[in-house]
């Protein structure tokens, strides 16, 4: 047969909003059976369903560590910050004490001046740029009292934060220490488990994977493909036919519930 009478099949991009139902009239295409493709699914849903009691094991550790870390984070910008900020203020102390020096020359060459006037206009023009000079230099020095009082508090509260990050560091190494002591204890079961999933998910065709994932991730027992539980669905507990529970139990139709989409399967249907 020439390249020419091939025909070039067109295949659907995934949609990420897909479901089940969308997925059904083709849910037979493929390599796999639809028994076998159900029975996949099943053991998919079950390896993840352990995958996640391994999870809930470290329950909110993982969220805990990253808060504390943020605070820690924050903490110590907080302090550094403060610090560029008590730069400015001795920065302005050593303003003010230059300013003195510059005022104690001015008053010193003024008062050098007092033995040379020659009437007693010059006198009191003298004398009042030296109590000017007075003037200015005490509000130097009030400013540089002030600044180092703004000073010692910032530094107060530089001390204060630290005693926070002591305090902070001592939980975050602690709640380290828990989650990894639970992440190592599992490490072993958690990548078989992972292994597992890795094997499963690759007998399936890509739309059928990411349908899965998009109903587990929306549904908050994360569960996509159920048995039957005492004549209802295993995922929302509604009340299924008498048909469909054929259906389920012959293993080899592609049966959706109808209120909340998963698929629901019978696991010994086919079982070797």
């Amino acid at each position: 047969m020439s390249d020419k009478s091939k025909i070039n099949r067109v295949e659907t991009p995934i949609d990420q909003r897909e479901t089940f139902v969308s997925l059904s009239k083709n849910f037979s295409e493929g390599s796999l059976s639809v028994s076998e493709k159900l029975q996949v699914l099943y053991a998919l849903q079950q390896t993840d369903n352990e995958i996640g009691k391994i999870i809930n094991l470290r329950g909110a550790l993982p969220q805990e560590v990253e808060t504390v870390e943020e605070e820690l984070t924050s903490l110590k910008a907080k302090i550094a910050s403060i610090r560029e900020f008590i730069g400015g203020l001795e920065a302005e102390v050593e303003a003010h004490k230059q300013g003195i020096v510059d005022v104690d020359a001015e008053y010193n060459r003024y008062h050098e001046q007092l033995g040379k006037v020659a009437n007693s206009r010059e006198f009191d023009s003298i004398n009042k740029e030296l109590e000017n000079l007075g003037y200015e230099r005490q509000i130097h020095e009030k400013n540089i009292g002030e600044l180092r009082m703004l000073i010692a508090e910032k530094k107060d509260a530089i001390e204060i934060i630290n005693d926070r990050i002591t305090i902070r560091e001592e939980d975050l190494n602690a709640k380290k220490a828990e989650l990894e002591n639970i992440v190592s204890s599992t490490a072993d079961e958690e990548k078989a488990l992972l292994d597992k999933r890795a094997k499963y998910s690759s007998q399936l065709d890509e739309r059928t994977l990411s349908a899965y994932d998009r109903i587990r991730a929306s549904v908050h027992n994360h569960l996509a493909v159920v048995s039957v539980y005492e004549n209802s669905c295993g995922g929302c507990f509604n009340a299924i036919t008498p048909q469909r529970l054929v259906d389920i139990a012959s293993g080899n139709k592609l049966v959706i519930c109808e209120n909340c989409g998963r698929i629901l399967v019978n696991p010994l249907a086919n079982a070797e």
